[in-house]
């Protein structure tokens, strides 16, 4: 999850490092559009996937990040069917969706391509993400998980703790029935589970659960860990 290092060599470092995939946060970050525009840019010169976390589920981010060059979107909070419906008819174009058609720019590298097969194989591939980080969200994951264009359920972990009155608890029973319950929604309709773990354990856990779409880290986490463990070897040499 890039959210503080927006450099110019991020897309490559990533992937040489394997990933399959970066999340572009705008929700928790102060990236703007141009920063992320710039940071698409260099993501699709790779073979990484950039999804960008929009601010708010709102039009004009998902169009304006999908027309600069994201393959996909995240969307903070979706509550209900209807929320989720929505959304997919921002990020499709017709007769699947309203986004507006804007060729020869960024998401078709700045060349006008045959309009028809464009657009449908835009509606195909470009990933819908909906974050579930509510108790009302997870009482609906499975309409949710039922909405045609929707791609993956995504556990927004510390939200939907909070929100439940136990947060940051993640292994209390009430927050692991949830876990189980959007897993087993999202299966059930042919749909992707995903989080963003904070320890390794955290991970096999949630893999074990069903969960198979996970981001390892933010940059700010990897490079705090990274350089604390080779300082505190350092000091160990004295």
């Amino acid at each position: 999850m890039v959210m503080e290092f927006g450099t110019r060599g991020m897309a490559r470092i990533l992937e040489s490092a394997g990933v399959d995939f970066a999340l572009i946060d705008m929700e928790h970050s102060g990236f703007g559009l141009d920063r992320v525009a710039d940071l698409l840019a260099w993501f699709r010169a790779t073979t990484v996937t950039p999804i960008v976390r929009v601010p708010q589920p709102q039009y004009h981010f998902v169009a304006r990040c999908l027309d600069a060059g994201a393959m996909g979107v995240m969307i903070p909070n979706v509550q209900t069917e209807a929320q989720a419906a929505e959304i997919v008819s921002w990020v499709k174009y017709a007769p699947m969706g309203q986004r507006g058609v804007g060729l020869g720019t960024a998401h078709t590298d700045y060349v006008v391509p045959d309009p028809a097969a464009y657009l449908k194989e835009a509606n195909v591939s470009t990933v819908v993400i909906c974050q579930i980080e509510s108790p009302e969200g997870v009482s609906n994951a499975e309409a949710i998980a039922a909405t045609p264009g929707v791609d993956c359920l995504w556990v927004g972990h510390f939200d939907l703790s909070q929100s439940m009155g136990i947060g940051g608890a993640f292994e209390h029973p009430d927050f692991l029935a949830a876990m189980k319950r959007v897993a087993e929604a999202s299966a059930a309709q042919g749909k992707s589970a995903g989080a963003h773990p904070g320890t390794m354990a955290q991970a096999a856990a949630w893999w074990n659960m069903g969960y198979r779409v996970l981001s390892w880290r933010s940059d700010i986490a990897l490079f705090r860990l990274a350089l604390a463990e080779g300082i505190q070897q350092l000091r160990a040499l004295t």
